[in-house]
């Protein structure tokens, strides 16, 4: 089980060292479940001063796919390496959404990422329209294929996969459980399909969609539901420690 922070563009310095703070108290041991904060570029130095020797782990929130270059405003992976990060999150849907990211710009970015040894978090879902179309299966399908085109894996904890249906996050709405391991049992298909029954079975697929304490438990208790990628939930260090605690009792 895995259950990250995303704290998206939030937080000062002062209180990023505050709710990093906060988050290690809460958590405390969490046992076989893997934590980690994901807190905005600015901030990923203090925040590693305040979990490092904890098991809470640093994540960040995008990467360029180049190593250096004339690219404004972006980071690099082997710049995340160097600051602590052990993830990093890589196509999330407001990046698709806001900032034209593609499918191909997405693997691209796995595929750096993992050359310096970060995990990548790999963000699928689909929109409600095309839900409502019933089209979701085959966006996450081909979102999932084309992430993953030409990836080697060299280990199952080398990658992980979270499906964010992009009318969940943060609006409030939240897949029910049934809905959640629909698309689970077809991730983990396409990735037992690609990478074989060990590594398949053993990947890790997240669910992210206004997660909170009062559904997490349900939603954790799906056979292909391997933890949570939290949004808003993150930024209390209770109700992410409640969060935690939900996946501890998984297990």
């Amino acid at each position: 089980m895995l259950v990250a922070g995303n704290w998206k563009m939030h937080t000062n310095r002062e209180e990023a060292i505050q709710l990093a703070q906060a988050v290690v108290a809460e958590v405390g041991d969490p046992g076989p479940v893997q934590v980690a904060v994901c807190p905005p570029f600015v901030n990923l130095e203090v925040v590693r001063q305040i979990v490092e020797h904890t098991p809470i782990h640093l994540g960040a929130q995008h990467m360029h796919e180049e190593v250096a270059g004339a690219y404004t405003g972006e980071v690099s992976a082997p710049m995340l390496k160097a600051v602590g990060c052990r993830y990093v999150i890589l196509g999330h849907s407001e990046r698709r959404q806001y900032f034209g990211e593609t499918d191909a710009a997405v693997n691209r970015k796995i595929k750096r990422a993992l050359q310096y040894g970060l995990i990548p978090i790999v963000c699928v879902g689909e929109t409600l329209e095309e839900r409502q179309a019933g089209k979701a299966a085959t966006v996450v399908e081909r979102q999932v294929s084309a992430a993953l085109d030409g990836v080697a894996l060299p280990s199952a904890e080398a990658l992980v996969i979270a499906y964010e249906p992009v009318w969940a996050i943060g609006t409030g709405h939240t897949a029910t459980p049934a809905q959640a391991q629909e698309m689970h049992a077809l991730i983990r298909h396409l990735l037992v399909k690609q990478y074989g029954e060990e590594v398949g079975r053993a990947l890790h697929i997240l669910y992210g969609g206004s997660v909170k304490p009062s559904n997490a438990a349900d939603l954790f208790a799906q056979p292909d539901v391997d933890g949570g990628l939290i949004g808003g939930a993150s930024l209390k260090a209770a109700d992410f420690a409640a969060i935690v605690q939900a996946a501890c009792r998984k297990g």
